[in-house]
């Protein structure tokens, strides 16, 4: 049995950022996550992708703010169980719960903290009998590590933002031109990446294939070659290294359903005006995974809500005792492993006169 103050379902920023904030409380955590590695969506989706919106950095890559995360809640030592799923809940007659795993390992802590994102993702994938053959032989539904694309024949498929992202860059990258197939003529994404892909086809370097989509995959023991459907026009056959059929991604809550939390629009229904706590006292839900009036799903948003529900926390695991709110830079700060961060002394005088 692993013990701790609080357990975290969901091992991406927000979670991250929340075993920062506890840790200044002098509360444990311990990550629980069904993906092998820490990061959410911003490791297993798009870690090389630009985030705009993070306070102080005007541009940052995801996989860099995870990193960063990670070095800031490092002094506080947090526990992880990656690669497992958190099955079942049950409450305690102490008040603690304990959450089971699909690998079967148990946890206990007087708070959760639920930080599961927009919940487990799935590629949303075309209707061919032999895609299965060729999954991660050549077919591929995200790209984690662009560098492992360069110098083959890509050929994508999608009309959305993330489609025509990865045709611009690899167009811009590749030395082969690539191929991008649209079952339409009008894109969904933003209008700035349309007239670059329009550019670049002018350039020679993106090849386009509009009111068509691919059929049928060819190939021995990996990827050869694709058959393309046209709109009144016959069918083409193409060779190919890598098809990316970018066709978005299906959020799922998974086991969060059976819970017995309050759900509305596929998210957790949480009180915004204090602390995001679920309709299960001592259970909260941060980040993408919640819902309240005026919700924006944001990462800045969830950081803030992950320094809200951590001021509650601390009331639950210590009753009657009030907690004090002092700036780091006057207060430092005290990791777990023994290290401490501090401001020069002048500069805490300063403050304090």
């Amino acid at each position: 049995m692993i013990k701790t103050d609080i357990i975290i379902i969901g091992a991406g920023p927000v979670g991250l950022f929340a075993v920062f904030e506890a840790g200044l409380m002098k509360l444990k955590c311990h990550l629980i996550d069904a993906i092998p590695e820490v990061g959410g969506q911003l490791t297993e989706i798009y870690p090389k992708k630009p985030i705009y919106d993070i306070p102080g950095y005007p541009t940052i890559l995801a996989g860099e703010l995870i990193n960063n995360l990670m070095e800031q809640a490092s002094p506080f030592k947090p526990g992880f169980t990656l690669g497992e799923r958190a099955e079942k809940i049950n409450k305690q007659v102490d008040g603690n719960f304990i959450v089971t795993t699909n690998e079967g390992t148990k946890h206990q802590a007087p708070v959760i903290m639920i930080a599961g994102g927009l919940g487990s993702f799935e590629p949303r994938k075309p209707k061919i009998d032999v895609l299965h053959n060729f999954e991660k032989k050549g077919v591929e539904f995200m790209v984690k590590d662009p560098e492992a694309f360069i110098g083959k024949k890509i050929f994508i498929s999608g009309g959305g933002d993330s489609a025509l992202d990865w045709a611009i860059y690899f167009a811009e990258h590749n030395d082969s031109s690539v191929g991008l197939v649209h079952r339409s003529e009008s894109f969904r994404a933003h209008k700035d990446s349309v007239e670059k892909v329009a550019k670049l086809q002018k350039e020679g370097k993106i090849d386009f294939y509009t009111n068509a989509e691919v059929i049928d995959l060819k190939g021995d023991e990996a990827l050869a070659m694709i058959e393309i459907k046209q709109k009144d026009q016959p069918n083409i056959k193409v060779k190919v290294d890598v098809w990316l059929p970018l066709f978005g991604l299906s959020p799922k809550l998974g086991p969060i359903t059976n819970w017995g939390l309050a759900i509305e629009k596929n998210a957790i229904k949480v009180d915004n005006t204090l602390d995001y706590q679920s309709n299960i006292p001592g259970i909260f839900a941060i980040g993408d995974v919640n819902t309240y009036p005026g919700k924006l799903k944001l990462i800045l948003c969830g950081f803030h809500e992950a320094t809200l529900m951590c001021q509650s926390a601390y009331k639950i695991i210590n009753p009657g005792k009030k907690y004090v709110l002092k700036y780091t830079t006057v207060s430092g700060i005290d990791g777990f492993d023994g290290t401490r961060k501090e401001a020069p002394k002048a500069v805490v005088q300063a403050i304090n006169e």
